[in-house]
């Protein structure tokens, strides 16, 4: 009798998740060509009938791997995952792997490199449509919290354009494990492609043309080959990523009535760290709602690596945390993954013209001069911060031969990390340039090193 309810229970949740995905959505078939199993394998890509667009029309996408050569954190059915997607307007697309042993944690990297290139290249599937800005590569069993908002921007910091005056949403997308049978921790980057506002002057209004620009794939994870955060699933872990704290174009802003372009190629405190500080607290508040550790670890790449490095010390500043969302809430991360990036601008003189010319010539701009004003100029960087061994353990990863001020800027912070007696780490000539590491017997330093400090599951292989 139990076992006929059992069957019967079984054919009705069967028949309501055809049902419901013969409501959302339409379906197609293909193959996709994978470097990891080097052969094809199938995709299956089904239209949401109520389709997410991004601001130029293009469809936000997830391309889900399924049936991987590594334990599912999720415990939903993989059809109960898509359903959901699809229900909120993801264009999916399947990538079938039929538990090929192949597709191994770090192994599936190569993949995620190879799809993300596709879809910056307009050529995933045959798709051109794909947006570029707002795809994602999921694992089975994962979601998205997509848009959360962390903080809100004061428009006086950047001062462009002048048009915007109202201060917009800076946000972040959490991509987590849906019902899963163990609590993840979760690591956090911050973009290294800038959102901003935008006003179109044919129009004579703001746009939404480069606001949530966080994932733009020419500028982040395809035009570096960065595949770290999407193969965190295949470690235990889930990630996110956030809006840089700098929202302006990357070579623009000014302090008011300051010079134009005062602030190119750099941020400035009190913003940026509060604005990192309030989106781990936004993270760790979600933590409960999506089933989260609350463990939180950073990644940093370029630009993104001077934001993150915001989050590691260990000193209180009230100006800085006493602003934006969810105040009162730890600020407190477990790890970090630092590749260059300027975490004392007090340096940046050591030697000239190795790099940073932006910073020789602008920085004094906005703070005044060095000697006058050290004191200032020091509360703009991460070392700043860093005041004692509860600083969290920092691994730093970086090329040699990249511009020469980076290997200035490691050497000062990483020997004040080592004189407090924090823990340290480090990644050195992985690749070449400005780069992060594309191999999986480097990227698996980068995982070892966050599964020490933020305890994640384990994974049967």
């Amino acid at each position: 009798m139990i076992k006929a309810i059992s069957s019967r229970f079984q054919l009705l949740t069967i028949c309501y998740i055809l049902l419901f995905l013969s409501l959302t959505s339409c379906a197609s078939t293909s193959k996709w060509t994978s470097k990891v199993i080097n052969s094809n394998i199938p995709c299956k890509i089904t239209e949401s009938k109520s389709p997410l667009k991004d601001f130029t029309g293009n469809y936000i996408t997830v391309v889900y791997l399924k049936n991987l050569g590594f334990e599912k954190i999720g415990q939903n059915t993989n059809d109960e995952d898509v359903a959901w997607l699809l229900s909120q307007g993801y264009r999916v697309i399947e990538l079938d792997y039929n538990h090929d042993k192949k597709a191994s944690a770090t192994s599936i990297n190569q993949d995620i490199i190879a799809i993300n290139n596709d879809i910056a290249n307009k050529s995933f599937c045959g798709y051109t449509n794909c947006s570029l800005n707002k795809s994602y590569v999921l694992f089975e069993g994962y979601r998205i919290s997509r848009d959360v908002p962390y903080f809100i921007d004061n428009p006086k910091i950047y001062n462009t354009p002048k048009e915007y005056t109202k201060g917009d949403e800076l946000r972040m997308d959490i991509i987590y494990p849906a019902n899963p049978k163990v609590k993840t921790p979760t690591i956090l980057s911050f973009s290294y492609s800038n959102s901003y506002a935008t006003y179109d002057s044919d129009k004579g209004q703001l746009t939404d043309a480069h606001k949530d620009l966080r994932m733009f794939l020419p500028y982040t994870l395809a035009g570096f080959n960065d595949s770290f955060l999407e193969g965190l699933p295949a470690h235990g872990m889930t990630w996110a990523i956030a809006d840089h704290p700098k929202y302006c174009p990357w070579g623009s802003g000014k302090p008011v009535n300051g010079k134009n372009d005062t602030y190119k190629s750099y941020q400035t405190n009190p913003d940026a760290t509060q604005k990192v500080k309030s989106a781990i607290r936004t993270l760790r508040k979600m933590s409960d709602e999506l089933g989260l550790s609350g463990n939180i670890g950073v990644y940093g790449f370029s630009r993104g690596s001077t934001a993150g490095s915001l989050a590691i010390g260990d000193k209180s500043v009230p100006e800085f945390e006493n602003a934006g969302f969810n105040i009162g809430v730890s600020d407190d991360i477990q790890a970090a993954a630092l590749v260059p990036g300027v975490f004392d601008y007090t340096q940046i003189y050591n030697t000239t013209d190795d790099g940073d010319s932006n910073l020789e010539s602008r920085c004094e701009w906005a703070w005044g001069s060095l000697e006058d004003n050290f004191e200032l100029w020091d509360t703009m960087g991460a070392s700043y911060l860093v005041e004692s061994s509860a600083t969290a353990p920092t691994l730093f990863f970086h090329n040699t031969d990249d511009a020469p001020y980076y290997q200035d800027q490691f050497i000062h912070f990483k020997a004040k990390l080592d004189s407090l007696k924090v823990p340290t780490s480090t990644l050195i000539n992985y690749g070449t340039g400005h780069s992060v590491p594309q191999r999986s017997k480097d990227l698996n330093i980068l995982y070892d090193f966050f599964k020490t400090y933020l305890s994640p599951p384990s994974l049967n292989k």
